[in-house]
């Protein structure tokens, strides 16, 4: 089995799409191909489809020469921008049958729940937040993107947005208090194996040099970059690092 695994989105949509078509999962025209359609090739993206990470990235997004996180206008634009790509990525992964998975991430949880407000001292994700100049999600984008799953497994090899272990996939108030999130990788790497998966798929810690890949696990929220995972599973798990 082949897998495409991308790691976290934040409104990356142009290097979705670029990265799909290289490597022949999605036509010309943003559908699946006969690859994608046979089960040959799976396609993974392991969530926070929403919320662009810069505001370098939100005037990318909207055009806008100086973006104004304050401003509805633009905040409106920001939303409308990812609303009609997430309605594009809702309709190629219902016409791939099963075969394109999205796990469900925090940002997504937040969007789709209402709260809570995401963001940093430098940067607030209010978008979608219709009493702070946002908009409100569509409810046909919250239905599809609430029914995402935490986690996947293939021969294997586990995929989620944070990590291995239930309190990793639980976005709660301790989730958002503790450093664990961004840390277990690190600290207590045999998650992985503890929780009896040969290989372990994550995002949500932005690996600033690019895809990590350690003994068991690989961290892959390195799309800014334009880097994702392949994977090839048989009796070994082949990983190759692919860029745009």
């Amino acid at each position: 089995m082949r897998v495409l695994a991308l790691g976290d989105l934040h409104a990356l949509f142009p290097t979705l799409w670029r990265i799909l078509r290289k490597e022949g999962a999605a036509t010309p025209d943003l559908r699946p191909t006969e690859e994608v359609l046979s089960g040959r090739l799976r396609v993974v993206l392991l969530g926070d489809l929403v919320h662009p990470k810069t505001l370098e990235d939100y005037q990318l997004l909207t055009g806008f020469t100086l973006f104004d996180p304050e401003n509805p206008h633009h905040l409106q634009a920001a939303a409308r921008a990812q609303i009609r790509e997430l309605f594009r990525l809702k309709r190629f992964q219902e016409e791939a049958q099963g075969q394109v998975t999205i796990l469900l991430g925090n940002h997504d949880e937040a969007v789709v729940r209402g709260a809570p407000l995401l963001g940093n001292r430098h940067l607030a994700h209010k978008e979608f937040h219709p009493e702070l100049g946002g908009l409100e999600l569509p409810q046909a984008l919250k239905a599809w993107m609430a029914g995402f799953p935490r986690e996947l497994v293939l021969s294997g090899v586990h995929f989620a947005h944070v990590g291995p272990v239930p309190w990793l996939q639980s976005y709660d108030e301790l989730f958002y208090a503790s450093s664990e999130p961004k840390t277990w990788w690190f600290l207590t790497p045999d998650y992985v194996e503890r929780m009896g998966y040969r290989f372990g798929v994550y995002g949500h810690t932005p690996m600033k040099e690019g895809v990590l890949i350690k003994e068991r696990l690989a961290l892959i929220d390195a799309l800014d970059l334009g880097q994702y995972l392949k994977l090839a599973l048989g009796e070994e798990v082949a990983l190759e690092v692919g860029r745009v």
